[in-house]
């Protein structure tokens, strides 16, 4: 398909589920889930070679989950994973999806947690069940797990589940599949085990290729913070305040988000604005030109918002709310380090996030080096630096004559010395841009 669609609303989704991924801020579908979600609603077989990070999870969970029955509460769809974590990202994806879909139940089955937990789940009926391939084994060797009611199956990473010495469990495991069922099987790499899967046991796959676009720019220099102990507006106003960047980009996920954190600082005293799907062609461009003016220094973005943003004087671009794909991420920290410049690029992440972290690294090739925040003594010195210039700007620049009346005055009035009344307006001044 290389027409990628509009809206999500062009490919046939459930209401339920195109309210969540409209409140999860999704706003078009990345190339491969343009692809793909059509044929598996249609009830293809579809065989996708594509990266890690290139939205594959929503690719699949989307047009799975609009074909769920709820008034079976037995399995419907199992999806193998390669890794707990991905197996846990993947459930927690189809229950971000599922948000307006009441009594839908998906669950994570991996090595390492309570039998007697999962269990307790699959006696519940859960329509999903998302694991790895030697818990998923052991089950289906108990009894516990039945895959008779299945109609569809996904298998994720397929070549890292090789890699790992997983393959054999997932030929055993799709065996004691139902024949007529739907498979979908993702794989960033198609070794000859992979490609014997795919004749053995899919109908008719249609193939999907995503070619990976992920190579970024030798002159961004690419830093992470692990978020914790301050939280995240306070991490940022710190950055911002240690450092001169010229124009900022801050990326959030979500249009909600944009708005929140543009008015939050500007309280701070930042010239800072939203910059979303939400606003009209007008008033984007209105925005941007500001930032190209220097009348504004910091555009808070969605990703589509910014698709195609070129400001040359964007010397930082801040990944406030970290992407769940990496060509998102590379697209990002693209409007910076334009035309040559230097540029920089700080992701902020999630302890959770540890793996999405990993996946771009992947993908980029290229390590990101975790960094310090900068301390409060940095941050004061440097308030207080930049208040010494705005003193000596004004006294090489303006005519002070009315204001040193205007401190005679107020001293007598208050009865203070020069000095105690210097230190209360220096106060008020420090204390209004905190």
């Amino acid at each position: 398909m290389s027409d990628t669609p509009v809206a999500f609303s062009d490919l046939d989704l459930p209401a339920a589920v195109l309210k969540s991924i409209t409140e999860l801020g999704y706003e078009t579908p990345s190339p491969i889930q343009a692809s793909c979600i059509p044929l598996l609603q249609s009830g293809k077989d579809v065989l996708g070679m594509a990266q890690t990070g290139t939205g594959k999870t929503a690719a699949f969970a989307l047009p799975l989950l609009s074909r769920i029955d709820l008034s079976v509460s037995k399995p419907q769809v199992l999806v193998l994973a390669p890794t707990r974590e991905l197996a846990v990202q993947v459930a927690e994806a189809f229950q971000a999806y599922a948000r307006h879909i009441p009594g839908f139940h998906v669950l994570p089955i991996y090595g390492g947690q309570n039998y007697n937990i999962q269990l307790k789940q699959l006696r519940r009926g859960p329509h999903v069940v998302v694991g790895t391939p030697g818990r998923i084994m052991d089950h289906l060797d108990r009894g516990t797990l039945k895959l008779d009611t299945l109609k569809a199956m996904v298998l994720d990473e397929a070549d890292e589940m090789l890699r790992m010495g997983f393959i054999d469990d997932v030929e055993t495991i799709m065996a004691k599949t139902p024949e007529g069922r739907q498979t979908a099987l993702f794989s960033a790499t198609m070794p000859e085990q992979i490609r014997r899967i795919t004749k053995r046991y899919m109908n008719d796959p249609q193939e999907v290729k995503i070619a990976s676009k992920t190579t970024t720019m030798e002159n961004i220099e690419q830093k992470c913070w692990i978020v914790s102990g301050v939280n995240k507006l306070d991490a940022l106003a710190r950055i911002l305040e240690t450092d001169e960047y010229g124009g900022v980009i801050i990326f959030a996920r979500t249009k909600t988000a944009t708005t929140e954190l543009a008015e939050k600082l500007e309280a701070r005293g930042y010239a800072a604005a939203a910059l979303n799907g939400d606003m009209n062609q007008q008033l984007r461009e209105r925005t941007v030109q500001r930032l190209k003016d220097a009348k504004l220094d910091i555009l808070v973005a969605t990703d589509v918002a910014a698709r195609g943003l070129d400001v040359e004087r964007v010397g930082l671009v801040v990944n406030y709310d970290i992407p769940y794909d990496t060509e998102a991420y590379v697209h990002r920290i693209g409007r910076t380090g334009r035309a040559g410049r230097e540029g920089k690029a700080i992701l902020f992440v999630a302890p959770r996030e540890r793996r999405l972290l990993k996946q771009i690294e992947r993908a980029t090739r290229q390590p990101i080096q975790t960094m310090d925040l900068p301390s409060r003594d940095m941050v004061q010195n440097k308030r207080l630096e930049s208040f010494r210039e705005q003193i000596a700007n004004i006294f090489s620049n303006e005519d002070m004559s009315v204001y040193r009346e205007l401190v005679d005055q107020l001293a007598s009035d208050t009865e203070l010395e020069t000095l105690d009344l210097a230190s209360a307006l220096l106060y008020m001044a420090q204390k209004k841009n905190h």
